[in-house]
């Protein structure tokens, strides 16, 4: 067999996330199918980075009062650790945030240009005439044109996942600060996509599955391929496009992709490699790309025009998968309905969920769901009630009575032996199509056989009249668990890595190592390998779940009702209580009139206004999101509603020291209760 040169990737997880299990699902497609290509003996590389850039990073960071530079480096930290403890062994887990990938993405443009598949031309976009700034699409908020749910971003609706434009959007506001946007031009930068159009056409039956192929291939038939708007405007945190004084960016859609190669550059200077081996030439390497199938048609009809254009060779298959649900439905934060990797990982070994993982995993674009019953029946009765089970029972017994010692096979056992190796050709097959479910099924079947060999021949009873035919039947059914455990190891890393060392090996490296039958060998005293899933720690993840949906929901009520020291009155009614408390719970509100006396923006707050308020004999200072629908100047004098019993909070910006009462959509649609004239001061609403 010729070794192959190989360098898989996955896609990049968005460094303003945490890794789920969708990303889980997609990383662990890779490790498995990298682990067993080693095993097959090729070389191969895994390759992964952050995606780092956009708007999204540079909203998050100024909510939290950080640089973009330092919540990526957090994120990054967060999600090394999480691939790390899934046992996902990246070869190099990088960032597109790198001057490898600024130089590529330049090296990219400067071709793509001098070969004429540049166009500049104007489009109409959103402008805030207070900020001075063309607004990204997450710059822009209002409500959905299409449920009308208010607050939302300018592409896409969290409510009912309508997708659309900011200027499709009613009552469009700046996410900065509350101001009407309007319209107005800028120019862009276009990659001219229809340039490619024969390639693609030639290049993706040969590249994708057929069902992602034929999908593909729809954009072929009725008109020629739009020109991609490969631009953003300042401010934007990305790479700069060259010759444009900093005023226009990559589209983060560029240089994410180009985290693959960047992130191949480093890892080969780090390791003495040729990186042209990889990308500069088809005839040295193989490269993989394997991806969701929701960006299908970035990396099958953008990116492999963009390598083209700039005369990198092309991936050498796109693998893309399905969807992952949890428990039939399509994972929600909201509503609890969504599994972080961290909050699996504070409950549930990884192990589990690769195994379980494994044997839904197939080549095609199928959706799967992650049943957390039939996860718990799989692990229990498979993984740890035949698999484990068969090795515990066998090396405990033959430590106690035989000193640990192994002797040979027996004769009938000798040949379900052969039978459990010569499934080795077609497990390395099943490894290589990624169709791991059959592996998990050869599997199975070897570990029904195995079982049914030492419960027909019944050792715990068969050593009181036959004790060298015991240790031969202990023999063979040892010998069949390490042929199992080397088939699964791709699946189950560390597993294996206990059962070498049970039976004095170094890891297992190679699949051949099965044809190996250990004889006449001491093992090693049997220690634990795994335990059955305790349906307690599948409810206390779920209910950690719950939490964090819970607190999810009260920061958007939060951001709702305003910042810090300013109420909305929302007028639709809960699910939970129908819009109603009772009236022992309206009375602890002390609502008081309050004249605003003095008004002053807080410069490093978009949102805020510090207002000092009279209350008669009394005088607060409240910090309040009032900003951007009222100027300091037009506040002083005027009355206002407060709560005036609520706990004192000590902010970033200072002491609040309660709250002020306000109606409205949010941004500059909204407005301060104000009293009846005759009001005065400090006067108790009841």
């Amino acid at each position: 067999m010729k070794t192959k040169k190989i360098l898989a990737t996955a896609a990049l997880p968005y460094a303003n996330g945490e890794v789920h299990l969708g990303h889980f699902l997609e990383h662990l497609q890779v490790d498995i199918w990298i682990r067993a290509h080693r095993m097959s003996g090729h070389d191969c590389v895994f390759i992964c980075a952050d995606d780092t850039h956009g708007t999204p990073i540079m909203i998050r960071a100024r909510e939290e009062g950080i640089t973009p530079e330092q919540l990526i480096g957090r994120a990054h930290q967060e999600h090394e650790k999480d691939f790390k403890d899934l046992l996902i062994h990246h070869d190099i887990y990088y960032s597109t945030n790198s001057p490898e990938n600024k130089e590529l993405c330049e090296e990219f443009y400067h071709k793509m240009k001098a070969k004429g598949h540049i166009a500049v031309r104007p489009i109409e976009q959103l402008y805030c005439p207070h900020d001075k700034m063309f607004l990204p699409d997450r710059f822009v908020k209002g409500t959905c044109p299409n449920c009308e749910a208010l607050d939302q971003y300018g592409d896409s609706c969290e409510v009912c996942s309508a997708t659309y434009t900011p200027g499709e959007m009613k009552n469009p506001h700046c996410y900065l600060c509350g101001t009407t946007p309007v319209k107005k031009s800028s120019d862009h930068y276009f990659f001219k996509l229809n340039d490619f159009k024969d390639y693609l056409i030639q290049w993706l039956p040969n590249h994708t599955q057929a069902e992602v192929s034929a999908k593909m291939m729809e954009w072929f038939t009725h008109e020629p391929l739009r020109d991609w708007d490969i631009s953003r405007d300042a401010p934007y945190f990305g790479f700069p496009i060259p010759d444009t004084n900093n005023s226009k960016f990559f589209y983060v859609w560029v240089d994410a992709p180009m985290g693959y190669i960047s992130s191949t550059k480093k890892w080969c200077a780090l390791n003495g490699k040729s990186f042209d081996d990889y990308w500069r030439t088809e005839d040295k390497a193989e490269v993989y790309h394997f991806i969701g199938k929701d960006i299908t048609y970035f990396h099958t009809l953008f990116w492999p025009a963009l390598l083209k254009s700039a005369d990198f060779r092309t991936p050498t298959a796109v693998h893309a998968h399905g969807f992952i649900t949890l428990n039939g439905e399509r994972m929600s934060k909201s509503r609890g309905n969504f599994i972080s990797i961290r909050t699996y990982l504070n409950h549930l070994a990884p192990e589990y969920a690769r195994y379980y993982l494994a044997t839904k995993l197939n080549a095609k674009v199928e959706d799967m769901d992650f049943n957390l019953e039939d996860f718990q029946g799989k692990v229990n009765s498979d993984l740890v009630g035949k698999i484990t089970n068969l090795g515990s029972r066998g090396a405990q017994m033959l430590n106690k009575n035989f000193d640990s010692q192994m002797t040979e096979p027996e004769e009938t056992g000798l040949k379900i032996l052969k039978e459990a190796q010569a499934a080795c050709e077609s497990i390395e097959k099943f490894y290589a199509d990624r169709d791991y479910f059959k592996v998990t099924n050869e599997v199975r079947l070897i570990t029904d056989k195995a079982n049914k060999y030492f419960d027909d021949h019944a050792p715990w009873k068969l050593v009181t009249t036959d004790p060298a035919l015991t240790q031969q039947v202990l023999t063979t059914t040892l010998n069949l668990f390490r042929i199992i455990s080397i088939y699964l190891t791709p699946v189950l890393p560390a597993f294996s890595e206990k059962v070498a060392h049970l039976f004095g090996e170094k890891n297992y490296t190679e699949f051949k190592s099965v044809h190996t039958l250990i004889q006449g060998k001491t093992i090693q005293p049997y220690q634990h390998l795994m335990t059955r899933i305790d349906p307690k720690n599948i409810k206390s993840m779920m209910d950690e779940a719950k939490s964090v949906a819970e607190k999810l929901s009260a920061l958007k009520a939060k951001a709702k009702t305003g910042t810090q020291g300013v109420t909305q009155v929302e007028t639709k009614p809960t699910a939970e209580n129908n819009g109603k408390i009772s009236i022992d719970d309206f009375m602890k509100v002390d609502l008081r009139v309050a004249q605003i006396i003095d008004a002053e923006i807080i410069p490093e707050a978009d949102k805020l206004l510090r207002l000092k308020v009279s209350l008669g004999e009394e005088t607060r200072q409240i910090i309040a999101g009032i900003r951007s629908a009222y100027k300091p100047e037009d506040l002083k004098g005027r009355l206002t509603v407060i709560v005036a019993n609520l706990e004192p909070r000590k902010m970033k910006f200072g002491m609040s020291e309660g709250m002020v009462l306000a109606a409205g959509a949010g941004g500059t649609d909204l407005f301060i209760l104000s009293p009846d004239s005759g009001a005065k001061p400090g006067q108790k609403i009841k």
